[in-house]
């Protein structure tokens, strides 16, 4: 359920009344990795994440690959939502099981992956923690960059939960030409992009390096690190970029827009 409605009391000026309203859907999921050798698996915690229930496996596949724990679908070996698990501190829990031969990676710096639907670092220790390995884009995606003008129109077309609740957040995928592809709405913005990569992770079409992305919102450094992990070459905002994700985007090479309406845009890395 991306939305749930709640009666309220709307007041105007002197007067009020009782009416229903409709808000997104927020509640959190911990993600636990099962790995190890068959003869001492391990179950390990590794993120709550606060999101709008849906899309769970989507979200916990696209959250994994995006934070740099697996590179292959080998990796996997299953997965399962288990809801109102007892005694689980959030009741809301997706497993996951690795292969025996995949190891857990020894990271620089301790890690806590708690995250917020409006933050999707806040919890880890430093910057060192927070830039992910990712890859220069061997596969740059060709385009008109006069198509990026008209995706924001496609977007609102498919905007479903932001028209009941407006208070959501979206990431679209589309094609070379501006075709709709692709569209996953959350409260958290960095959760609505995980969900696409992870879908596409799921529907055996990664890395995902024929497409457009578009983010409803501003651009951050992270949605620009989640990007270049699943091999995007080319992403729009509506909103403004913060100046970290333009220095990681001209690093990975990356074509970045903001501010872009039907009208006009701004392009923030110049790829050759």
């Amino acid at each position: 359920m991306l939305v749930r409605p709640f009666t309220i009391i709307k007041n105007i000026c002197d007067t009020s009344e009782l009416m229903t309203d409709i808000l997104a859907e927020e509640a959190p999921l911990e993600i636990r990795l099962i790995y190890g050798k068959e003869s001492n698996r391990l179950e390990k915690p590794l993120s709550v994440t606060m999101r709008t229930p849906g899309d769970d496996a989507a979200l916990a596949m696209g959250f994994i690959i995006s934070e740099g724990f697996i590179k292959d679908r080998n990796d996997i070996l299953a997965w399962k939502h288990c809801e109102q698990v007892p005694k689980e501190a959030t009741g809301n829990v997706f497993k996951i099981w690795m292969n025996p031969d995949w190891e857990f990676p020894l990271l620089s710096l301790d890690r806590n992956f708690y995250t917020t639907s409006s933050c999707g670092i806040c919890g880890k220790s430093s910057i060192e923690a927070i830039k992910t390995q990712c890859s220069i884009i061997k596969k740059p995606l060709s385009f008109d960059p006069k198509v990026i003008a008209t995706l924001p129109e496609k977007l609102k077309e498919h905007q479903i939960a932001f028209k009941y609740s407006g208070g959501i957040h979206a990431s679209a995928l589309f094609s070379a030409g501006g075709e709709f592809v692709l569209l996953k709405e959350d409260v958290g913005r960095h959760n609505a992009l995980d969900k696409i990569i992870g879908h596409q992770f799921l529907m055996n079409q990664f890395p995902v390096e024929d497409y457009i992305l578009l983010v409803s919102g501003r651009l951050s450094f992270e949605l620009v690190q989640k990007a270049g992990m699943a091999g995007i070459s080319v992403i729009a905002a509506i909103g403004a970029p913060s100046s970290l994700a333009v220095q990681l985007a001209e690093e990975l090479q990356i074509t970045l827009f903001g501010f872009v309406k039907h009208d006009r845009w701004n392009q923030y890395t110049l790829i050759q």
